[in-house]
């Protein structure tokens, strides 16, 4: 096993499928964001009692769509924006998909873990 992982193969074309798959997913969650309008994600954000709806609607594209991007094009930073993406992730999984929803949309549990 450890021959396999330590294979070439492993250090360019799989990061960079990786880097492509989870840097997308973010890139493309920001992206349609803009896309959909601003207004639609602050009123989702708005549902969830969170203050400021429209700001933090700028913020998480922002973080989605830089961290997606430097993640994609392995930047100097790369490793911090994964950081920051993961930290994001796990923050806003609570108010949209925490264990206070489960009750009333069983959906949500499988949602909080997927996150």
């Amino acid at each position: 096993m450890k021959q396999i992982i330590n294979h070439p193969i492993w250090n360019t074309h799989a990061l960079l499928l990786a880097r492509i798959f989870m840097g997308g997913l973010f890139l493309f969650s920001g992206i349609s964001k803009l896309q959909g309008g601003m207004e639609g994600t602050a009123l989702y954000i708005e549902s969830a009692d969170l203050p400021f709806p429209l700001l933090l609607a700028w913020v998480a594209v922002i973080i989605e769509i830089v961290g997606g991007a430097a993640i994609i094009l392995a930047t100097s930073y790369y490793r911090e924006a994964a950081l920051t993406l993961a930290v994001f992730t796990f923050i806003i999984s609570f108010p949209f998909h925490g264990p206070s929803t489960w009750e009333t949309d069983a959906l949500q549990q499988t949602m909080f873990l997927k996150n």
